[in-house]
């Protein structure tokens, strides 16, 4: 299976640029939605959260509180690489499940942590989201609320930008206009289909 890597800082459009993919038939593998799955109520990680930082974590339902969470882990490094270490395995291991089940030509890896973890690895080729950390700030913001604090700890958490452009063999400029962002994302679409198709 030939599989394509998307990612990009927080507030970037991966969703805006996932969907169109999905819209052309190819399946989408969300390592958000995966990264909550493994959390669940009920689960061994949802536990082991738990009893690390203590019953205020989970909500009224027993779910995990995911913005107290993020709130403490962007303060605390030695937290947030506790959590990283318990929870990336478990993520990596239903994507690779998903992209056995998978049956689009090729798929999609949508990922905000593609670079930091291993799972550039499972990815034969990487599609970058970019824009202006000032986009970023303003379009998380609006999105989710929250610090501005926080979400500055978490843009400085990711690959800085720089990096992140550096190891991209395809980058989108998502700060344009949408209809020029679906004649470039066309022409990838095309080439992927050619690569996919490849022996």
């Amino acid at each position: 299976m030939y599989i394509v890597g998307l990612t990009g800082g927080i507030g970037c459009g991966k969703t805006t640029i996932a969907n169109f993919f999905s819209e052309n038939n190819v399946e989408v593998i969300n390592a958000d939605q995966l990264a909550r799955k493994v959390v669940e109520p009920g689960t061994f990680a949802l536990s082991k959260i738990e009893k690390q930082f203590g019953g205020e974590i989970l909500t009224k339902g027993n779910s995990l509180n995911r913005s107290l969470l993020r709130e403490i882990i962007f303060k605390d490094h030695e937290k947030r690489a506790w959590l990283e270490s318990l929870l990336h395995p478990l993520i990596e291991d239903e994507i690779s499940k998903s992209i056995e089940l998978a049956l689009s030509r090729y798929v999609l890896l949508e990922s905000p942590l593609l670079l930091e973890t291993n799972q550039h690895k499972l990815v034969n080729r990487i599609l970058v989201v970019d824009v202006s950390p000032e986009i970023q700030l303003k379009r998380t913001l609006s999105r989710d609320g929250g610090s501005e604090a926080t979400i500055r700890a978490i843009i400085n958490a990711q690959l800085p930008r720089v990096q992140r452009l550096d190891r991209a063999d395809d980058i989108i400029n998502n700060e344009q206009d949408l209809q020029s962002v679906r004649i470039e994302l066309e022409t990838l679409h095309k080439s992927y289909l050619s690569l996919a198709a490849e022996p």
